[in-house]
């Protein structure tokens, strides 16, 4: 008899096309649970809802995180990958999990409080363009965690705070109705502890869309090169040594190239000779070499009439089979 592996649930959000960043950082790490955990993914669209006011936009957003999983290598034959506003149960247990959810807890969360400070800050009312969405933005994401009975979940240091409300609001769930039903109390893990993989933009600072210095995934190659050649750098000769561990390409490309060439330009870089036109045209082929086979698989999924529709709808029958009788023995529970 074997082991049942643990449920992990990743929730990502629909806010364009990734980077170099996202997918070292967060997309690798979360692909690889599939190898230790039952692993589910689902687009939190619903989610996007709080800042996305333009329908077609969130749409093609939806669209284009989704191609991207799968082109980046979420295989939707092992695993449940859904889009979160097909699975309508998500909401009815938000509701019915918001009865148990003190006010309170709401007021800390740390969503809300940044929003509450900058209001402050700017002399406004504390609740001055503030929607339900962004304020009740927990018991969604309680309700996303608990109704596919989720053990881990997968997050930042920054998004922890959202798992450790949703074992608070089970707990609360379970004080009240634990006679009759229990959910299980996740817990959050943090992948991205465990690689220390934060990588370089093309000014150095952590590659990020608010700083404007990213390199988008699935760009296309000439523009590839064009980034690649934007990356700053120092003005030691092509024939002085440097240090490769204060060298922004050298930090990219030690995410992406084979071990053995790492360590040739490590040594190469160390011992001088090398510059850094030199250290960016080999960044490029070994980043273009990559991303390639996945720039490809993503227009291909992104065509319409691809697989994609189907792989969501499969994924939404898969995840309403968990949600439906989750939902079920809830409501049996409190009504």
């Amino acid at each position: 008899m074997t082991d049942k592996k643990l449920v992990s649930l990743t929730g990502i959000k629909p806010t364009g096309e990734p980077h170099l960043g996202n997918y070292v950082g967060a997309i690798g790490p979360a692909l690889q649970l599939a190898e230790t955990y039952e692993s589910i993914y689902f687009i939190a669209d619903y989610h996007a809802l709080t800042t996305i006011r333009d329908p077609e936009l969130l749409r093609r957003y939806t669209r284009s995180v989704a191609a991207g999983w799968v082109a980046c290598g979420l295989d939707p034959e092992r695993t449940i990958f859904y889009r979160q506003s097909d699975v309508p149960e998500i909401f009815e247990l938000t509701w019915l999990l918001s009865c148990v959810t003190a006010k309170g807890l709401m007021n800390r969360a740390h969503a809300y409080k940044a929003a509450r400070d900058r209001n402050r800050e700017a002399g406004q009312d504390d609740d001055a363009g503030v929607n339900m969405g962004l304020y009740c933005y927990p018991v969604l994401m309680t309700a996303d965690i608990l109704i596919m009975g989720s053990d881990v979940v997968p997050v930042g240091r920054d998004q922890a705070q959202h798992v450790e409300y949703a074992a608070d609001i089970a707990g609360s769930f379970n004080h009240l109705y634990g006679d009759r039903y229990s959910f299980k109390i996740p817990r959050a893990i943090t992948p991205e502890a465990e690689t220390g993989a934060v990588l370089p933009g093309l000014d150095g600072r952590k590659m990020s869309k608010s700083y404007g210095n990213t390199i988008p995934l699935f760009a296309p190659e000439t523009e590839l090169r064009k980034l690649v050649r934007r990356i700053v750098t120092d003005s030691t000769p092509p024939e002085e040594p440097k240090n490769p561990d204060e060298s922004i390409p050298f930090q990219i490309l030690e995410q992406f190239a084979e071990p053995g060439e790492v360590e040739k330009m490590r040594a190469r870089l160390t011992a001088g000779g090398v510059g850094w036109g030199e250290l960016k045209n080999d960044l490029f082929t070994v980043l273009d070499r990559v991303v390639a086979p996945m720039r490809s698989r993503y227009e291909e999924l992104m065509a319409p009439g691809s697989e994609l529709d189907e792989m969501l709808a499969t994924g939404a029958e898969k995840a309403r089979a968990r949600a439906v009788p989750m939902l079920r023995a809830v409501k049996t529970a409190m009504t």
